[in-house]
């Protein structure tokens, strides 16, 4: 199996890509820095195709070694004719493999193996392959000691094996899966006589190569909470028929009418469940990946919002009976103070509640109220409204997404930065500081419990964490951290740095002080120059002597970096100074490919070096579209049909997006209300974070569901 090849097709690469790429991975380079810093070796490959590459060699490497254990284990049997050689060496899929395997791996007890042992299996292959007369055949096998007691017992154990023999063959196998495939319609009824959120699935169908993710999903939950009886339907006579023609010939045409019914019964006992739980095992791997994706894009959208700088921020966690939890942090997110109010149902203190934050907001000057998307959100947000308006101040508030914030405030890292603290009052804290910088915060906070995805506790976990962990680790890496300030929970996402190195990084600081140049870092405890090579770049130290410290240029770059400057007629200081305002008409007028070479260094990476000593210390969060903040409430009975409103997409699933346009619950702009033009995936359209304009299109009072539309707004 040419390995390389199959890569080069499938992402439509050059070999040299391929190649190097391979070599990269193996050498054991993180995938953030290939991204980055491999650019010209890669081919400018990006960090999602770079992870999509990862995972298909890995999987061809693993089918790979298990095209050798399965020839070798076949061999070791005497079995491996050079056709089945052949068959494995074309095998594309693990599935294809094990179909090979089949008939040649250790089995339970079976009907067939039952039939063997009583010594039949030489009558079951003489009616296949010969000219037999039963009667007399089949007389030749009776023995009492084997408990062959018939005739008809000998052709019941033959036809039990001939069912077995034909249920292994792997070409009909394959068959019958494309079939199924290509065909095949997957069709639910009701098994409960009572109405659920399974509704629409209680008199359904649709084609198996047709079937959106979501669907499969919503199915495979309804059958497990025993809603919904689920099957996969197949032309059943074409493929009986399709295997007589295999198995019936003019040697056998005799026995015609047993070696159907052999057959009959192989379909409906052996080949039908095995392929029905395939094809269901297949649809389910594709709705997982799907919903892993989509999970991962909306996580890295919520990651990479941007960051609302330099402002006092008050985290207000709303709940009903316990009181809604408030913290106050300043605009480095350290905690000033804290407090429990009681403005909801049952305690109703709202006179007292408003007291209490007017003495706060007044005191440590807040400038933003960031209230969690929770229990009580909206109660919440209109009494803070009408306190807004109620004072002389140019406080504003926002809704944030809270998802995650009771998981951190019990979390050992929690207790680690706020061992004083009550568990409640560390919701609010969270609240707060996603707000200033969503990153730093959720980076604490495990993917999973992020929630901004579909069906996520019905998807496999080890493969959920795996692609979250990525998401996460190019999040990180794409923005850099600060070195000084960093918690070891985000340094560790940076690549190349280990839990345990990012607390040796921690602990270095606090012995030795800040941080003031990279080349320190070397002398952080096991920290290797492998490790080093692979974090340096992402790490940033803003007040260090040499200003390529706070950019994205790497260390192995800082002699070019410097020849640049030297011919462009700058220096270090000019850099630090942010006094390199013409550096893109001096470019211009040597030349960019003259520079290439002057300075031996490729044009993909010349451009980087050139962008980030243009903006030092750049933020690339910054370009971004900041939360919408407000400083009045909507309630759905305000809304009319017609209205165009200003909202903030919370999720993206792949029927459409919620937006929070100010009211209890989110409104949905389904997929065919996004563009004039059709959308298949909405993640096309639209991001978590994004603030929009839509148009109200319907409202259901009693649901309290509002569906919007983004088409011929401008038309209103």
């Amino acid at each position: 199996m040419d390995i390389n090849k199959i890569l080069k097709e499938e992402f439509n690469l050059r070999d040299s890509q391929v190649e190097n790429t391979i070599k990269l991975i193996d050498e054991g380079n993180t995938i953030p820095f290939i991204a980055r810093y491999r650019k010209e070796m890669t081919g400018e490959m990006s960090d999602v195709i770079l992870r999509a590459f990862y995972d298909k060699l890995v999987y061809l490497r693993n089918l790979q070694s298990r095209k050798d254990d399965v020839q070798r284990i076949i061999e070791e049997q005497g079995k491996l004719t050079d056709e089945i050689l052949k068959n494995i060496k074309l095998a594309k899929t693990l599935q294809e493999v094990e179909d090979i395997y089949a008939p040649y791996k250790q089995k339970k007890r079976t009907r067939a193996t039952i039939a063997k042992e009583k010594g039949l299996e030489n009558l079951a292959i003489a009616i296949l392959k010969d000219k037999v007369d039963l009667n007399l055949e089949c007389k030749k096998y009776i023995d009492k000691e084997k408990e062959v007691n018939s005739e008809e017992d000998a052709l019941k154990g033959a036809k039990d094996i001939i069912a077995e023999l034909v249920s292994e063959d792997a070409k009909l196998r394959k068959y019958i899966r494309e079939l199924a495939l290509r065909e095949g319609v997957i069709s639910s009824k009701n098994s409960k006589d009572e109405k659920s959120v399974y509704d629409m699935y209680y008199e359904f169908s649709e084609s198996v190569k047709t079937i959106a993710p979501h669907r499969v999903l919503a199915l495979n939950r309804g059958e497990k909470e025993e809603y919904l009886k689920v099957k996969l339907e197949i032309n059943n006579e074409k493929v009986i028929n399709h295997i007589v023609d295999v198995y019936v010939n003019k040697n056998n045409q005799i026995n015609k009418e047993e070696i159907i019914s052999a057959i009959e019964d192989s379909y409906k006992r052996l080949i039908f469940p095995s392929i029905e739980r395939e094809i269901r095992n297949h649809l389910t791997d594709l709705a997982h990946e799907r919903a892993i994706s989509v999970f991962g894009q909306n996580v890295k959208s919520l990651l990479l919002q941007p960051p609302v700088k330099d402002k006092v921020v008050m985290g207000f966690d709303p709940a009903y009976r316990t009181g809604c939890k408030i913290a106050v942090v300043d605009k480095n997110g350290k905690l000033l103070d804290y407090t429990t109010v009681y403005p909801t149902k049952p305690q109703n203190d709202v006179d007292g509640a408003k007291k209490t934050l007017k003495g706060l907001i007044e005191k440590y000057n807040i400038d933003i109220i960031s209230i969690g998307n929770g229990t009580a959100s909206r109660e919440s947000e209109q009494f803070v409204s009408e306190m807004i308006g109620e004072i002389n101040s140019n406080v504003q508030y926002t809704i944030v997404s809270e998802a995650g914030a009771s998981v951190y405030s019990a979390s050992e890292l929690a207790n680690e930065e706020h061992p004083d603290i009550n568990v409640s009052i560390r919701g609010a804290i969270s609240i707060a500081r996603r707000l200033q910088d969503p990153l730093a915060e959720l980076v604490k906070i495990d993917p999973k419990s992020i929630g901004v995805g579909q069906y996520q506790h019905d998807l496999n976990k080890k493969r959920l964490e795996e692609v979250l962990s990525g998401v996460v680790e190019d999040a990180v890496n794409s923005v850099g951290v600060d070195l000084n300030t960093a918690s070891y929970s985000l340094l560790e996402h940076v690549a190349g740095i280990s839990k345990t190195i990012a607390k040796n990084i921690i602990e270095y600081r606090e012995e030795n002080g800040d941080f003031t140049s990279r080349a320190q870092i070397k002398k952080v405890k096991r920290l290797g120059p492998q490790a080093f090579t692979q974090c340096a770049g992402f790490m940033r130290i803003i007040n260090s002597k040499n200003p390529l410290d706070n950019t994205g240029v790497h260390p192995e770059s800082y002699d070019t970096c410097k020849s640049l400057l030297e011919r462009l007629g700058y220096s270090l200081n000019d850099l630090k100074n942010r006094n390199v305002d013409e550096i893109d008409s001096k470019i211009a007028d040597i030349g960019i490919h003259k520079l290439s070479e002057a300075l031996e260094v490729g044009i993909v990476t010349l451009k980087d070096i050139i962008s980030e000593i243009k903006k030092p210390g750049r933020d690339p969060r910054e370009e971004g579209i900041k939360p919408v903040l407000r400083t009045d409430v909507l309630k759905i009975e305000d809304i009319k049909e017609g209205m165009v409103l200003k909202g903030t997409v919370r999720n993206v699933v792949d029927f459409g997006a919620f937006v929070d346009i100010g009211i209890k619950n989110d409104g949905l702009v389904h997929k065919s209300q996004m563009s004039n033009k059709f959308v298949k995936d909405p993640m096309t359209v639209v991001t978590v974070g994004d603030v929009i304009d839509v148009k109200v299109i319907g409202i259901d009072l009693k649901t309290q569901k509002v569906s919007l539309t983004m088409k011929d707004i401008k038309e209103v």
